[in-house]
Protein backbone atom coordinates (compact mmCIF):
# COMPACT_ATOMS: atom_id res chain seq x y z
CA UNK A 1 0.00 0.00 0.00
CA UNK A 2 1.23 3.40 -0.98
CA UNK A 3 0.49 6.55 0.38
CA UNK A 4 1.09 10.32 -0.37
CA UNK A 5 0.11 13.27 1.46
CA UNK A 6 1.61 17.10 2.33
CA UNK A 7 2.85 18.76 5.19
CA UNK A 8 0.73 21.53 6.37
CA UNK A 9 1.46 24.42 8.64
CA UNK A 10 0.32 23.21 11.80
CA UNK A 11 2.09 20.21 11.49
CA UNK A 12 5.91 21.93 10.50
CA UNK A 13 8.69 21.11 13.41
CA UNK A 14 7.50 17.78 14.13
CA UNK A 15 9.95 14.55 13.79
CA UNK A 16 9.12 12.61 10.54
CA UNK A 17 8.65 9.22 12.87
CA UNK A 18 6.58 11.16 15.30
CA UNK A 19 4.27 13.11 12.21
CA UNK A 20 3.99 9.25 10.75
CA UNK A 21 2.93 8.36 13.89
CA UNK A 22 0.26 11.22 14.14
CA UNK A 23 -1.27 9.91 11.17
CA UNK A 24 -1.20 6.32 11.52
CA UNK A 25 -2.77 6.18 14.52
CA UNK A 26 -3.22 2.29 14.77
CA UNK A 27 0.55 2.09 13.70
CA UNK A 28 3.20 2.26 16.59
CA UNK A 29 6.30 4.64 16.68
CA UNK A 30 9.21 1.94 16.10
CA UNK A 31 7.12 0.71 12.84
CA UNK A 32 7.39 3.92 11.66
CA UNK A 33 10.86 4.14 12.59
CA UNK A 34 11.54 0.95 11.13
CA UNK A 35 9.74 1.76 7.28
CA UNK A 36 11.87 4.94 7.56
CA UNK A 37 15.68 3.24 8.31
CA UNK A 38 14.13 0.81 5.46
CA UNK A 39 13.84 3.06 2.60
CA UNK A 40 10.00 2.95 2.61
CA UNK A 41 9.09 6.45 3.29
CA UNK A 42 10.34 9.38 1.06
CA UNK A 43 10.33 13.47 1.88
CA UNK A 44 10.16 14.79 -2.07
CA UNK A 45 11.33 11.64 -3.05
CA UNK A 46 14.55 11.25 -0.87
CA UNK A 47 15.10 9.01 2.15
CA UNK A 48 15.53 10.89 5.48
CA UNK A 49 16.19 9.87 8.66
CA UNK A 50 13.42 9.45 12.01
CA UNK A 51 14.42 12.94 13.31
CA UNK A 52 14.02 14.75 10.43
CA UNK A 53 12.15 17.71 10.58
CA UNK A 54 9.01 17.93 8.21
CA UNK A 55 8.66 20.78 6.62
CA UNK A 56 5.69 22.46 5.10
CA UNK A 57 4.71 21.59 1.53
CA UNK A 58 7.15 18.73 2.17
CA UNK A 59 5.63 15.48 -0.08
CA UNK A 60 5.95 12.82 1.74
CA UNK A 61 5.37 8.67 0.31
CA UNK A 62 4.86 6.26 2.67
CA UNK A 63 5.13 2.57 1.35
CA UNK A 64 3.51 0.10 3.63
CA UNK A 65 4.93 -3.45 2.93
CA UNK A 66 2.69 -6.41 2.74
CA UNK A 67 2.55 -8.30 6.74
CA UNK A 68 1.64 -11.58 7.11
CA UNK A 69 -0.29 -11.26 10.10
CA UNK A 70 0.88 -13.39 13.35
CA UNK A 71 -1.16 -14.60 15.61
CA UNK A 72 -3.35 -12.59 18.12
CA UNK A 73 -2.08 -13.10 21.59
CA UNK A 74 -4.03 -12.96 24.54
CA UNK A 75 -2.93 -9.91 26.89
CA UNK A 76 -4.10 -9.83 30.50
CA UNK A 77 -4.73 -6.20 30.56
CA UNK A 78 -7.33 -4.41 32.60
CA UNK A 79 -10.61 -3.35 29.93
CA UNK A 80 -13.53 -1.68 32.02
CA UNK A 81 -16.40 -4.25 31.20
CA UNK A 82 -19.74 -2.17 31.43
CA UNK A 83 -21.98 -4.90 30.56
CA UNK A 84 -21.63 -8.57 29.47
CA UNK A 85 -23.79 -11.53 28.22
CA UNK A 86 -23.38 -14.70 26.27
CA UNK A 87 -23.61 -12.41 23.30
CA UNK A 88 -22.32 -9.17 23.73
CA UNK A 89 -19.28 -7.15 25.70
CA UNK A 90 -20.09 -3.09 26.29
CA UNK A 91 -16.57 -1.66 26.94
CA UNK A 92 -15.47 1.94 28.10
CA UNK A 93 -12.08 2.15 26.25
CA UNK A 94 -9.51 4.08 27.94
CA UNK A 95 -8.09 6.86 26.12
CA UNK A 96 -4.56 5.90 23.90
CA UNK A 97 -5.57 2.03 23.56
CA UNK A 98 -5.81 1.20 19.94
CA UNK A 99 -8.98 -0.89 19.25
CA UNK A 100 -7.09 -3.70 17.27
CA UNK A 101 -4.41 -5.40 16.76
CA UNK A 102 -1.81 -3.48 13.58
CA UNK A 103 1.35 -3.43 12.09
CA UNK A 104 3.68 -2.63 15.22
CA UNK A 105 0.68 -2.57 17.39
CA UNK A 106 -0.02 -6.71 17.72
CA UNK A 107 0.11 -6.51 21.57
CA UNK A 108 -1.47 -4.33 24.41
CA UNK A 109 -4.75 -3.72 22.24
CA UNK A 110 -8.41 -4.12 23.37
CA UNK A 111 -9.14 -6.97 21.08
CA UNK A 112 -5.57 -8.60 23.17
CA UNK A 113 -7.34 -7.79 26.10
CA UNK A 114 -10.76 -9.22 25.57
CA UNK A 115 -9.50 -12.21 23.86
CA UNK A 116 -7.85 -12.63 27.37
CA UNK A 117 -11.31 -11.98 29.15
CA UNK A 118 -13.28 -14.20 26.71
CA UNK A 119 -10.17 -17.37 26.40
CA UNK A 120 -11.00 -16.66 23.07
CA UNK A 121 -14.79 -16.21 22.95
CA UNK A 122 -15.17 -13.18 20.30
CA UNK A 123 -16.73 -13.48 16.82
CA UNK A 124 -14.42 -14.27 13.97
CA UNK A 125 -16.37 -12.49 11.13
CA UNK A 126 -13.61 -9.74 10.76
CA UNK A 127 -10.62 -12.19 10.38
CA UNK A 128 -8.08 -12.87 13.27
CA UNK A 129 -6.68 -9.08 13.32
CA UNK A 130 -10.29 -8.12 14.17
CA UNK A 131 -12.17 -10.62 16.29
CA UNK A 132 -15.31 -9.34 17.49
CA UNK A 133 -15.25 -5.46 16.62
CA UNK A 134 -17.79 -4.22 14.69
CA UNK A 135 -17.23 -0.78 14.70
CA UNK A 136 -14.30 1.36 16.67
CA UNK A 137 -13.56 4.67 18.44
CA UNK A 138 -9.73 6.47 17.56
CA UNK A 139 -7.21 5.68 19.47
CA UNK A 140 -6.99 9.20 21.33
CA UNK A 141 -10.79 8.85 22.09
CA UNK A 142 -12.30 7.22 24.82
CA UNK A 143 -15.68 5.86 25.71
CA UNK A 144 -18.08 3.16 25.25
CA UNK A 145 -17.66 0.31 22.58
CA UNK A 146 -20.04 -3.02 21.96
CA UNK A 147 -18.08 -6.20 20.95
CA UNK A 148 -19.80 -9.64 19.62
CA UNK A 149 -19.08 -12.50 21.14
CA UNK A 150 -20.86 -14.67 18.01
CA UNK A 151 -21.25 -14.71 14.74
CA UNK A 152 -24.87 -13.81 14.96
CA UNK A 153 -24.42 -11.20 17.35
CA UNK A 154 -22.16 -9.55 14.70
CA UNK A 155 -24.14 -10.03 11.70
CA UNK A 156 -27.31 -8.18 14.02
CA UNK A 157 -25.33 -5.28 15.07
CA UNK A 158 -23.44 -4.94 11.95
CA UNK A 159 -26.66 -4.38 10.11
CA UNK A 160 -28.05 -2.14 12.86
CA UNK A 161 -24.82 -0.13 12.39
CA UNK A 162 -25.30 0.11 8.30
CA UNK A 163 -28.26 1.23 8.33
CA UNK A 164 -27.34 4.14 11.44
CA UNK A 165 -30.27 2.64 13.91
CA UNK A 166 -28.03 3.19 16.76
CA UNK A 167 -28.15 6.05 19.75
CA UNK A 168 -24.16 7.74 20.17
CA UNK A 169 -23.96 10.50 22.34
CA UNK A 170 -20.47 11.89 22.44
CA UNK A 171 -19.24 14.65 24.89
CA UNK A 172 -16.31 17.19 23.54
CA UNK A 173 -14.58 20.35 24.43
CA UNK A 174 -14.03 22.31 21.30
CA UNK A 175 -11.37 25.24 20.73
CA UNK A 176 -13.36 28.48 20.64
CA UNK A 177 -16.90 29.95 21.94
CA UNK A 178 -19.91 28.93 19.99
CA UNK A 179 -22.76 31.25 20.32
CA UNK A 180 -25.86 29.90 19.13
CA UNK A 181 -27.27 26.69 22.02
CA UNK A 182 -26.64 24.09 19.51
CA UNK A 183 -26.39 23.10 15.74
CA UNK A 184 -26.54 20.67 13.24
CA UNK A 185 -23.75 19.66 10.81
CA UNK A 186 -24.61 18.44 7.25
CA UNK A 187 -21.72 17.54 5.31
CA UNK A 188 -20.54 14.90 2.70
CA UNK A 189 -16.87 13.87 4.62
CA UNK A 190 -14.33 11.29 2.34
CA UNK A 191 -10.78 10.83 1.77
CA UNK A 192 -8.61 14.18 1.76
CA UNK A 193 -7.78 14.77 -1.76
CA UNK A 194 -4.33 15.93 -0.56
CA UNK A 195 -3.65 13.69 2.15
CA UNK A 196 -5.28 10.09 2.08
CA UNK A 197 -4.75 9.65 5.65
CA UNK A 198 -7.09 12.62 6.71
CA UNK A 199 -10.62 12.39 6.36
CA UNK A 200 -12.25 16.04 4.42
CA UNK A 201 -15.63 17.47 3.85
CA UNK A 202 -16.17 16.64 0.21
CA UNK A 203 -19.59 17.53 -1.19
CA UNK A 204 -18.59 16.21 -4.56
CA UNK A 205 -17.63 12.32 -3.44
CA UNK A 206 -18.05 12.54 0.09
CA UNK A 207 -20.65 10.08 2.07
CA UNK A 208 -23.24 11.29 3.32
CA UNK A 209 -22.72 12.58 7.36
CA UNK A 210 -24.92 14.31 9.78
CA UNK A 211 -23.84 15.53 13.69
CA UNK A 212 -26.21 17.65 15.69
CA UNK A 213 -24.52 19.30 18.93
CA UNK A 214 -25.43 20.84 21.85
CA UNK A 215 -23.57 23.39 24.05
CA UNK A 216 -23.33 22.36 28.29
CA UNK A 217 -21.08 25.12 28.99
CA UNK A 218 -18.84 27.92 27.52
CA UNK A 219 -15.41 28.29 29.23
CA UNK A 220 -12.16 30.39 29.12
CA UNK A 221 -11.57 29.88 24.66
CA UNK A 222 -13.38 26.93 24.50
CA UNK A 223 -16.68 25.27 24.57
CA UNK A 224 -18.07 21.91 25.79
CA UNK A 225 -20.95 20.39 24.39
CA UNK A 226 -22.79 17.22 24.27
CA UNK A 227 -22.82 15.57 20.37
CA UNK A 228 -25.16 13.07 18.88
CA UNK A 229 -24.27 11.26 16.02
CA UNK A 230 -26.75 10.67 13.12
CA UNK A 231 -24.31 8.77 10.80
CA UNK A 232 -20.81 7.09 12.20
CA UNK A 233 -18.09 7.98 9.35
CA UNK A 234 -14.49 8.09 10.49
CA UNK A 235 -13.04 10.76 12.35
CA UNK A 236 -16.73 12.31 11.80
CA UNK A 237 -16.96 14.28 15.03
CA UNK A 238 -13.33 15.86 14.41
CA UNK A 239 -14.12 16.56 10.53
CA UNK A 240 -17.39 18.26 10.95
CA UNK A 241 -16.53 20.67 14.26
CA UNK A 242 -13.36 21.63 12.36
CA UNK A 243 -14.84 22.23 9.45
CA UNK A 244 -17.28 24.99 11.37
CA UNK A 245 -14.04 26.59 12.45
CA UNK A 246 -14.47 25.14 16.07
CA UNK A 247 -12.03 22.02 16.30
CA UNK A 248 -11.91 19.45 18.49
CA UNK A 249 -9.20 20.87 21.34
CA UNK A 250 -6.39 18.63 21.59
CA UNK A 251 -6.64 17.20 18.11
CA UNK A 252 -3.64 18.29 16.59
CA UNK A 253 -4.08 16.46 13.47
CA UNK A 254 -7.91 18.85 12.56
CA UNK A 255 -7.05 22.17 14.19
CA UNK A 256 -6.92 22.05 17.57
CA UNK A 257 -3.75 21.57 18.86
CA UNK A 258 -3.18 23.36 22.10
CA UNK A 259 0.28 22.83 24.25
CA UNK A 260 -2.04 22.37 27.47
CA UNK A 261 -3.81 19.37 25.88
CA UNK A 262 -0.96 17.19 24.14
CA UNK A 263 -2.34 14.06 24.87
CA UNK A 264 -5.06 13.85 21.84
CA UNK A 265 -8.33 15.32 21.49
CA UNK A 266 -10.80 15.92 24.32
CA UNK A 267 -13.77 13.53 22.66
CA UNK A 268 -15.67 10.68 24.46
CA UNK A 269 -18.26 8.47 23.79
CA UNK A 270 -20.67 8.51 26.48
CA UNK A 271 -23.69 7.11 25.68
CA UNK A 272 -24.18 4.00 23.33
CA UNK A 273 -27.71 2.62 22.63
CA UNK A 274 -28.96 -0.41 20.50
CA UNK A 275 -31.42 -3.45 19.70
CA UNK A 276 -29.88 -6.01 21.85
CA UNK A 277 -29.10 -9.13 19.05
CA UNK A 278 -30.75 -11.89 21.06
CA UNK A 279 -33.16 -10.22 23.26
CA UNK A 280 -34.83 -7.76 20.50
CA UNK A 281 -34.97 -5.01 23.05
CA UNK A 282 -33.46 -1.70 23.45
CA UNK A 283 -30.74 -1.25 25.70
CA UNK A 284 -28.69 1.95 26.45
CA UNK A 285 -25.51 2.20 28.43
CA UNK A 286 -23.25 4.75 29.86
CA UNK A 287 -20.03 5.69 31.17
CA UNK A 288 -18.43 8.89 32.05
CA UNK A 289 -14.81 10.21 30.64
CA UNK A 290 -11.70 10.13 32.48
CA UNK A 291 -8.98 11.88 34.11
CA UNK A 292 -7.63 13.59 31.13
CA UNK A 293 -10.96 14.66 30.05
CA UNK A 294 -12.19 15.74 33.50
CA UNK A 295 -8.45 17.56 34.14
CA UNK A 296 -9.19 19.54 30.81
CA UNK A 297 -12.77 20.72 32.24
CA UNK A 298 -11.07 21.81 35.67
CA UNK A 299 -8.59 23.91 34.10
CA UNK A 300 -10.38 25.65 31.61
CA UNK A 301 -12.77 26.57 34.54
CA UNK A 302 -10.22 27.40 37.14
CA UNK A 303 -8.68 29.78 34.17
Amino acid sequence: MEISFVVNDKDEGLRLDVYLTRLFEDYSRTYMAKLIKEGCVKVNWESKQSKYKVKIHDDIIVSIPKITVPDITPCDIPVDIVYEDDDIIVVNKEKGMVVHPAPGNYTGTLVNALLFHTEGGLSDINGVERPGIVHRIDKDTSGLLVVAKNNNAHRRLSELFSVHDITREYIAIVKGIIGPNGGNIDAPIGRDVNNRLKIAVDTKNGKHAVTHFTVVERLKGATFIRVHLETGRTHQIRVHMSYIGYPVLGDDIYGGKDPRFDKGQLLHARLLGFVHPATEKYVEYTAEPGAYFNDALYILRKD
